[in-house]
C-alpha cells in the first residue's frame, strides 16, 4: 500500500508542477488559467492514487485494471479542454490552453502512479514550449 507520506508528497508535486503551467497560461490570458491547471492535475493524481489503491486492495480477489481509470481521466479532460476551444472568423483560439489542460492531467496521472521523472520532464518541455515558442514563432512569421 502506498503509505500517507508519500499520497500528500505526490499530491502537493502535482500541486507544484501544474502551477508553473497554470501560471504561464494565466501570466498569457489563457481561458484556463492557474487554478484549473492545478485543479486538473491534482485531480488526476488523486484519480490515479484512487485506481492503484482499489487494485491493491482487490487484485487477489478480482481483475483489476489500474489504467481503465486513467483513460477515464484521459476522455474527460478531452471534454474539458474542449470547451477552451473558440472559433471565430480570425480562427480557432483556445488551442494551446486545453492542450495544456490535457498536459497537466498527464503530469497528474504520472506523479500518481509514482512516475516521477516524466512528470518532471514533461513539466520543463511543457513550461519551455509555452513560454519560448510563442517568441520562436513570431519571429519566423
Amino acid at each position: 500500500m502506498i503509505d500517507t507520506f508519500t499520497t500528500i508528497f505526490r499530491l502537493v508535486l502535482a500541486f507544484c508542477l501544474c502551477s508553473v503551467i497554470g501560471f504561464e497560461r494565466e501570466r498569457k490570458g489563457g481561458s484556463a488559467g492557474l487554478r484549473t491547471h492545478i485543479l486538473v492535475g491534482t485531480g488526476s493524481t488523486l484519480i490515479m492514487l484512487v485506481s492503484l489503491y482499489i487494485f491493491q486492495m482487490y487484485h487477489d480477489q478480482v481483475a483489476v485494471d489500474p489504467g481503465r481509470i486513467a483513460a477515464g481521466v484521459v476522455t474527460g479532460i478531452g471534454f474539458l479542454g474542449a470547451g477552451t476551444i473558440i472559433r471565430s472568423r480570425e480562427g480557432v483560439k483556445g488551442l494551446t490552453t486545453a492542450a495544456s489542460v490535457w498536459v497537466s492531467s498527464g503530469i497528474g496521472l504520472a506523479i500518481g502512479c509514482g512516475y516521477i521523472s516524466a512528470a518532471l520532464a514533461t513539466t520543463a518541455i511543457a513550461y519551455l514550449s509555452l513560454s519560448f515558442l510563442k517568441k520562436l514563432e513570431k519571429t519566423n512569421e
